[in-house]
């Protein structure tokens, strides 16, 4: 596979972890809980970190929220869970941050909101009050613009010039600058403040896929600070999923994109961290990061009238994610790992040979057995009623075998998956 050839940008440090300078992209999530309820923000951190979030950002929008951050920080840490926590600001942070400067050491970066941060002579003051506080702890600052919330006075100063052009663009042209140029300014407004520019991150976010694929080619075109990517309200369930994706594998393809959120609406119950993995997954099977071993299975069709590929598919996927808190300790590398699983004989060979490990079932029609290939070659065929246990084991010792410190180099497949199939009839 042809990398993608990233955009130059500046490497911010977010205590630590490289953001931009071709580090790899950042996976970030946030929380939805009351940042007022230490345990329960705290517990929705630490579950968004285990499945795989780098930076994890919290509203801080009242005083008590503001008090609870260190809490939450000292819960973190004595649950071994030590991720980058962002603070989320709007309207009065620069209030927040003053009166309580315990919160403004605990928090990794600050999110400021240019487009609320106050208007006139006051949004100047606390603009910089922000940003004077993030250079007295040594903190970064991403500078997101938001769609819904410009800074109404800038807005007006780009319409007014607008209307003066003998050709003037449309609405929402000029509602696409906007969104860059109150990026730009602020950024070169805190860096005049004192703020060193390769301690700034900026965003600019909307919710249409047009619209955000235009307005970060431009941003990209006209500064080098990393960029946070995401659409502000993706939505729910598939729609949000394919909005994300089809936006930010334009920009990603390009080598726009230093850090992504995927913004999923949660169904009413749903797990938070689901916006997490639908991240991951997109930045996976783009080529560009590998999180987890991925599992490639056939969609089925009228040749697979047996739901057994598709329970097996289900089950080795589910206990290849669960596994990787502890594997990806244990077996560098494996997050690398490709399994097939198929569900007939048309496809289910080759596609279980291209894959490290990969298992063809039978169709409709075909001999109750069930192949399985390793690294391209076919090794043992498994039938009865203990297929997925047997292939289960099988999935364990290669992942011991090949990914142990210390274990012989083996031949790898020409391509990562696992793959089950149907078995030969």
């Amino acid at each position: 596979m042809t990398p993608v050839a990233r955009r130059a940008s500046r490497r911010v440090l977010v205590a630590g972890r490289p953001v931009g300078g071709g580090a790899p992209i950042l996976v970030q999530s946030m929380t939805n809980t009351d940042t007022e309820d230490a345990a329960a923000t705290a517990a929705q951190v630490a579950a968004l970190a285990r499945a795989g979030s780098e930076a994890v950002r919290i509203t801080v929008n009242t005083l008590e929220a503001a008090r609870r951050v260190p809490a939450i920080r000292e819960r973190l840490l004595a649950q071994g869970v030590d991720v980058p926590l962002i603070g989320d600001f709007h309207f009065n942070g620069h209030k927040l941050l003053a009166q309580v400067p315990e919160c403004a050491a605990a928090l990794d970066k600050y999110r400021i909101n240019p487009g609320n941060v106050g208007h006139g002579t006051k949004r100047d003051d606390q603009f910089a009050t922000m940003v004077e506080t993030a250079i007295r702890h040594g903190k970064p600052v991403r500078i997101g613009v938001n769609w819904g919330s410009l800074d109404p006075e800038l807005l007006a100063r780009l319409m007014d010039a607008n209307a003066r052009l003998s050709r003037p663009l449309e609405a929402d042209a000029v509602m696409r600058e906007a969104l860059v140029v109150s990026a730009l300014e602020s950024a070169a407004k805190a860096e005049e403040i004192g703020l060193a520019g390769d301690r700034i991150i900026l965003s600019a976010k909307v919710s249409a896929v047009q619209d955000l694929i235009t307005v970060y080619r431009d941003l990209a075109a006209r500064c080098d600070y990393p960029l946070h990517l995401g659409l502000t309200e993706a939505g729910m369930g598939s729609k949000g999923i394919v909005a994300s994706a089809a936006a930010m594998g334009v920009l990603l393809q390009e080598g726009i994109g230093d850090t992504i959120r995927v913004s999923l609406t949660p169904e009413p119950g749903g797990d938070r961290t689901r916006e997490v993995v639908v991240a991951q997954e997109l930045l996976q099977t783009m080529g560009l990061r590998a999180f987890a071993p991925q599992v490639s299975a056939c969609p089925g069709c009228g040749r697979t009238t047996s739901t057994f590929f598709q329970e097996l598919a289900d089950r080795i996927q589910s206990y290849l994610r669960a596994q990787m808190p502890l594997w990806r300790a244990r077996y560098p590398g494996v997050e690398d790992l490709h399994v097939a699983v198929m569900g007939c004989v048309v496809n289910g060979p080759g596609e279980s040979k291209l894959a490290d490990i990969g298992i063809s079932l039978p169709g409709s029609g075909e001999k109750p057995v069930a192949p399985v290939f390793v690294d391209g070659e076919k090794t043992v065929t498994l039938k009865g009623e203990r297929i997925a246990e047997e292939f289960q084991a099988l999935v364990e010792a290669y992942v011991r075998e090949r990914y142990a410190p210390g274990a012989a180099p083996r031949a790898a497949a020409r391509r990562k998956t696992i793959a089950i199939q149907p078995a030969e009839p």
